[in-house]
């Protein structure tokens, strides 16, 4: 069971126009940046993609928004990206944005195969309109729709070829819950090792869940905001 395949260009050739893609990441730490470019250069246009951020204007998911790949935007924040911004105004692409921890959570009953859950969070706002209310405890609660994908970009530190992977520290962010949630998830990672390799009880996402993986190159780890001490 040899999950790797060649690189992030053999990893999206199936990408079709319309296709929802979850990726992870938070901001820019733990970006899929390989399967991004990649993704790109294959030009699959009419995408959902669903992510915790927009990225920014010439990196991560900006760069598919520059190409007019997007078509819809599922998030929970995008205000680091002008490109998007513009691209909103204008109409030529749908938003919808969650609360953080909501869309965080829809993503885990997607992988869950639970298809709906209670929140309080987003009641008496926009979120809440059109959607069933029932009280808990006399509290008021909004029903919010699971989310699953066609597909899943998830980057790791290390994996092996069975598709087990391990983040490193923040980076884990969004990627291991988005890993669980799609017909097909994609891993790029830093570092493939043997089998053995990885200690079990350290494993963050099973292999299960992973029908892809390959070795990223060039990264860049790309900083949002830089902020230094002044000396």
């Amino acid at each position: 069971m040899d999950k790797r395949i060649a690189g992030a260009d053999a990893a999206v050739e199936k990408i079709q126009d319309g296709a929802t893609i979850l990726l992870g990441g938070f901001g820019l730490c733990g970006i899929p940046e390989n399967l991004i470019a990649a993704l790109r250069r294959k030009g699959s246009k009419d995408l959902t993609l669903v992510s915790n951020n927009a990225g920014v204007d010439d990196f991560g998911i900006g760069l598919l928004m520059q190409n007019k790949q997007v078509k819809k935007m599922i998030a929970s924040y995008v205000g680091e990206n002008k490109t998007f911004e513009q691209l909103a105004l204008k109409k030529e692409i749908e938003v919808e944005l969650n609360p953080q921890g909501t869309l965080a959570e829809r993503i885990r009953c997607g992988g869950a195969g639970i298809p709906a859950f209670f929140t309080p969070t987003g009641y008496g706002t926009m979120a809440a309109e059109g959607k069933e209310i029932r009280d808990f405890n006399g509290r008021p609660h909004v029903l919010v729709p699971a989310l699953r994908g066609n597909f899943a970009f998830v980057k790791a530190w290390k994996g092996d070829r069975w598709g087990n992977l391990v983040y490193r520290k923040t980076a884990r962010n969004y990627n291991a819950v988005m890993a669980t949630a799609a017909d097909h998830v994609i891993a790029e990672v830093e570092e493939i090792v043997e089998l053995g390799d990885l200690d079990p009880n350290f494993v963050h996402t099973p292999g299960i869940f992973v029908d892809a993986i390959f070795k990223g190159e060039s990264y860049v780890k790309r900083i949002e905001r830089l902020t230094v001490r002044k000396r």
